[in-house]
């Protein structure tokens, strides 16, 4: 008789689990083709750029002549189809690389605009209409505008247009691909090249800035093959593929870049200074496992969806729908379910699995949150984590898995301790 990961699972949610298997094969198989596809975008780019064992050599100090840095910035360049790149350690967080990014764009009285409604909770502190913190862009005279998405999650274009009209101050247009802590869908690439499209139409001039964060490699095309002038993410997201310990990346046009590297270094030395001491080959091994890590996350979140949705959950999106991130929302009306799902996927982590998470506050964010997170790299969310803020409808934001077969694993068990323990 051969071995089944099942054996030990109530019949009844074998059977689903069976169901479910079987049902999404098809979609298991596209994104199977799609990873070859950006897998081997990623590899030729390697190999026109001849990359070679001293481009792991990082350098020190000040960081100056650093070969391997400008040639994984070349690779991050063609694969996003920009002209310039900075992928540095240096950042702490997509987060910091999205402040830095905006920062060097704004001035005093300028006007940051999002499309996509009101950005994230670590976003809103950054802007400054959240928390009580120095140094936001309110304290610099920054000023700040949102036209909120209609109830099925889309974009107000009637509304946008008018907003856009109104204020000859806005500077930069901000897109927000991946849903951050709303219910809403993320926005596929194709909606977001309408999106730039629409505002270009308004504003020609205006800086239209995407947050890819959970987005890369998603999808076969990214933002900025469709006119997003900056962009940026997080290196322990898909980018990194759960092999970088630290960093985030900006994409864009080389004057933008030029702005971010003073604004993260400093005017003068820009870019061209920041080591990458015990970075370098994370950072291109990260790069170059990233289609298939992310292919992993993908199938992960499919099978989620389709498990959860199977025992009567709301999810978001369907197992079904276009993929666009590899985060999955699972919402549960209720904080103890969610609990209980959160804190299995914590028990059936690699790291810290004895751990019970319980809800807390976090900085950065407004409502307690309550947070799995059994990851080799603190923070990490291209391995499989769980958060979500404890406030109705009680949703989950489950993302990531480095394998396919620990999603299933983590997953499944979530599901029998939440529904089938007493």
């Amino acid at each position: 008789m051969a071995l089944s990961w099942k054996e030990d699972l109530p019949k009844d949610l074998s059977d689903k689990i069976a169901k479910v298997e079987d049902m999404i094969q098809p979609k298991i198989e596209e994104i199977d083709q799609q990873v070859l596809y950006t897998q081997q975008r990623v590899l030729n780019l390697f190999r026109e750029n001849q990359v070679g064992e001293e481009d792991l050599v990082p350098s020190t100090g000040y960081g100056y002549d650093d070969i391997g840095r400008d040639k994984i910035e070349k690779i991050y360049a063609g694969y996003f189809k920009t002209d310039d790149a900075l992928v540095r350690p240096q950042f702490a967080s997509g987060t910091h690389a999205i402040s830095t990014a905006l920062f060097s764009m704004l001035r005093p009285g300028d006007t940051l605009y999002y499309l996509t409604g009101t950005p994230y909770d670590t976003i809103q502190e950054v802007i400054g209409i959240a928390g009580d913190n120095q140094g936001t862009m309110t304290d610099y005279g920054i000023n700040f505008k949102a036209t909120e998405l209609l109830e099925d999650g889309s974009v107000d274009y009637q509304t946008a247009e008018k907003d856009l009209k109104a204020d000859k101050n806005i500077k930069v247009v901000a897109i927000q691909r991946s849903r951050g802590y709303a219910v809403r869908d993320s926005f596929t690439v194709e909606k977001i090249a309408k999106m730039i499209k629409f505002v270009k139409g308004i504003l020609p001039n205006a800086i239209i800035f995407v947050d890819n964060c959970y987005g890369e490699f998603s999808e076969l095309e990214e933002p900025t093959f469709y006119g997003a002038d900056i962009m940026a993410g997080s290196l322990y997201k898909n980018a990194g593929a759960g092999i970088v310990k630290s960093g985030a990346y900006i994409v864009g046009h080389e004057d933008l870049i030029n702005g971010a590297g003073s604004r993260l270094t400093v005017p003068g030395a820009g870019k061209g200074e920041g080591a990458t001491w015990g970075y370098l080959r994370d950072f291109y091994q990260g790069f170059f496992l990233a289609p298939h890590t992310t292919g992993e996350a993908l199938k992960g979140t499919v099978f989620t969806a389709a498990l959860c949705e199977e025992m009567g959950m709301n999810v978001s999106p369907k197992w079904d729908a276009p993929r666009t991130d590899i985060v999955q929302t699972v919402s549960f009306g209720d904080p103890d379910p969610m609990i209980k799902f959160c804190a299995a996927i914590q028990h059936y982590s690699p790291m810290n699995s004895f751990v019970d998470p319980i809800p807390s506050h976090q900085d950065g964010y407004e409502d307690e949150v309550i947070m799995a997170s059994g990851s080799f790299t603190e923070g990490s969310t291209i391995e499989l984590s769980s958060d979500g803020p404890i406030r109705p409808p009680y949703s989950l934001y489950i993302q990531g898995g480095l394998s396919y077969a620990h999603v299933k694993i983590a997953v499944t068990n979530a599901v029998r301790d939440t529904f089938y323990k007493d």
